[in-house]
């Protein structure tokens, strides 16, 4: 299984910017997507953005395109997702997550598809 750890959360003023980042180890076979997801106090946990391990264009929530951008590391078995132009509503804790599976446009948002997950990183946009 793989282990996940992300890093790089914060507080932000709306507009800003921010990086997450996701430190893979463990199993490679088991994260052949990596993906992540939110979750804040009013909402369920809903998918961000994922990316396959082996090459491809990442997937984004409609909710985060033209602002998040993620791009993965295979040397440095990292993913990262540069947050701009923040707003109020991204406030949430972002969490990583690994899948054995290649997953599509019409799954990768499915938490269930995802079987090893990380901590979590508080990201807070507020002025």
């Amino acid at each position: 299984q793989a282990l996940l750890q992300e890093s790089g959360g914060g507080s932000v003023q709306p507009g800003g910017s921010l990086r997450v980042s996701c430190s893979a180890s463990g199993d490679t076979i088991s994260r052949t997507t990596i993906g992540w997801f939110r979750q804040s106090p009013a909402k369920d946990r809903e998918g961000v953005a994922a990316i396959g391990i082996r090459g491809g264009n990442p997937y984004y929530a409609d909710s985060v395109k033209g602002r998040f951008t993620l791009s993965l590391n295979t040397a440095a078995n990292a993913v990262f997702l540069d947050m701009n132009d923040l707003k109020p509503e991204d406030t949430a804790m972002y969490y990583c997550a690994a899948s054995r599976d290649w997953l599509s446009i019409g799954t990768w948002s499915n938490q269930d598809k995802y079987n090893s997950w990380g901590q979590g990183t508080q990201v807070t946009v507020s002025s």
